[in-house]
C-alpha cells in the first residue's frame, strides 16, 4: 500500500549487532511524529545479540506505527529451520548465534523463541512502496510486476538485481548485499555495510540522500 511520504530514514542489516543499532538510532534525528522509519531485514543471526535486537524493535512497534519492517532472508531461513522445513541452512549461515541468544535469555530446547517474538517475525512485510521509492531485503526482478514477485527475488537475488540498470519506475532501496559504502546509482540505493563483519550499520535519509553509520 502507499502512502505519502515525509522524510523517510531506512536502516541496513542488523544481523545482532544491537550496540550498533543502539548507538545509530541515537544519533538519527528522526520525528516519530512525522517520519517514517523502515528496517530492511536481517536482523538476526552472525551477530551475538539477535535477542535483543528483536526485543528493541518490537518496542519500536509497540509505541509508534510510523515503522516498517521488512523481512530478510535470515529470517525466512530461521522460519523454514522452526518449521522443519530446511534446518540446515539456518545454523550454517550463523543461527546457531540466534539460537545461543535466545538460550542465553532463557529460551530452552530446540524452539527457545518466544511467541510475541514469533508474532513479530511472522508480522514482517516483503516490501514496501511510497511515492517515490520501493523497499525491499534484495533486490527485484526486471521481468515481474511488483506485486507478483516472491521470495526468491526480494529475499535472495544479488547481483542480477545490484548489476541491473532497469527502471523499477521508482528507485529501490535495499539491503542484503553488503558493501564497504552505500552503493548509490540512478536506480537503487544500497544500505547494508556489513556491521556484522566489524564495517558500520548505515541508516539513509531519505529524500535528500543523507547517510548516517556508526
Amino acid at each position: 500500500m502507499e502512502k505519502s511520504e515525509g522524510r523517510i530514514f531506512a536502516v541496513g542489516d542488523i544481523h545482532g549487532c544491537y550496540d550498533k543499532l543502539r548507538e545509530l538510532m541515537e544519533i538519527i534525528d528522526i520525528d516519530f511524529n512525522a517520519d517514517s522509519l523502515v528496517f530492511m531485514g536481517d536482523y538476526i543471526d552472525r551477530g551475538s545479540h539477535s535477542y535483543e535486537v528483536i526485543r528493541y524493535l518490537m518496542g519500536l512497534k509497540e509505541h509508534h506505527s510510523n515503522v516498517c519492517f521488512l523481512k530478510g532472508n535470515h529470517e525466512l531461513m530461521l522460519e523454514n529451520y522452526l518449521s522443519d522445513i530446511d534446518r540446515t541452512t539456518f545454523l550454517v549461515n550463523g543461527g546457531g548465534h540466534t539460537l545461543k541468544s535466545y538460550r542465553d535469555h532463557g529460551g530452552e530446547g530446540s524452539y527457545p523463541i518466544p511467541a510475541d517474538h514469533l508474532d513479530f517475525l511472522g508480522s514482517l512485510s516483503l516490501y514496501h512502496e511510497t511515492d517515490r521509492y520501493i523497499f525491499v531485503h534484495a533486490g527485484l526482478s526486471a521481468e515481474i510486476p511488483l506485486n507478483m514477485q516472491g521470495p526468491e527475488e526480494l529475499l535472495w537475488v544479488r547481483d542480477k538485481f545490484v548489476l541491473s540498470d532497469h527502471d523499477f519506475g521508482k528507485r529501490v532501496v535495499f539491503g542484503h548485499t553488503p558493501f564497504s559504502e552505500p552503493l548509490v546509482t540512478r536506480n537503487k540505493i544500497g544500505i547494508d555495510t556489513g556491521a556484522v563483519y566489524g564495517n558500520r550499520l548505515t541508516c539513509v535519509r531519505l529524500p535528500d540522500l543523507f547517510f548516517y553509520s556508526v
